[in-house]
């Protein structure tokens, strides 16, 4: 089976490229991780991608002050020579421009730490316990233009708990990222992504039952086996 040859974009430690390496050592997972780029020398995935053999290049954002379409091109050449498909932004903390998006439309994906539409760009956990929602998640779409933006491809929820702290948030919806993000990648890469009318739709997966709720209801404040409703 020809996997899809895929690049990891990243800035800085890695987490989910490395769960991202860790289902694609399976040899059936149908996306190659065949590079790992960085904006920046020092992000600690590096060694990470290198420990586990993967290629790693670094096109450094700082030598192109002002000069975005000049750091795409070069990071366009670095992936052109690895004959790269498909891209996974796993903490790349660079705006991309709506021209470097439009030509990677549908095989850009990336993985945001909220359930989006609901709190984009930074300190998604801080901004939710602010916000005292009761539940939070992370994830994973196809990149547009905007700022996380784009078809939702799947998403995870976790309970915000009485007495979070950003930082225990945070180590929860990390746990669903580093669950749903390889999944997300491996219909990407195997081909089961459509669009249609602006909503990716995954061909050949169910969907989930039941809800999560939190809090929860009092036992006698729920309706029992018979009850007539409406």
């Amino acid at each position: 089976m020809a996997r899809t040859r895929t690049a990891i974009l990243i800035s800085g430690r890695g987490s989910n490229m490395a769960a991202l390496l860790a289902a694609a050592r399976d040899p059936a997972y149908p996306a190659e991780i065949a590079l790992v780029l960085s904006n920046r020398a020092d992000a600690g995935g590096l060694a990470r991608a290198a420990e586990a053999g993967v290629p790693t290049a670094v096109v450094e954002s700082r030598g192109f002050r002002g000069d975005r379409a000049g750091f795409e091109a070069a990071m366009e050449r670095v992936l052109a020579e690895h004959r790269i498909e498909l891209i996974a932004l796993a903490g790349f903390m660079r705006v991309l421009t709506p021209g470097f998006v439009a030509r990677w439309e549908g095989r850009l994906v990336n993985i945001h730490p909220s359930l989006l539409p609901a709190f984009p760009g930074l300190d998604t956990h801080e901004r939710a316990i602010a916000a005292g929602v009761r539940l939070h998640g992370c994830t994973v779409h196809l990149v547009s233009a905007g700022v996380d933006e784009g078809p939702v491809l799947i998403q995870a929820a976790v309970p915000v708990l009485p007495g979070d702290t950003p930082a225990a948030l945070a180590a929860r919806v990390l746990e669903q990222e580093h669950r749903i993000y390889p999944a997300a990648l491996a219909w990407l890469a195997a081909g089961k992504v459509r669009l249609e009318a602006g909503q990716a739709v995954v061909e050949g997966t169910p969907a989930a039952a039941g809800a999560l709720v939190n809090p929860l209801p009092e036992p006698s404040a729920l309706p029992k086996p018979g009850d007539r409703i409406g």
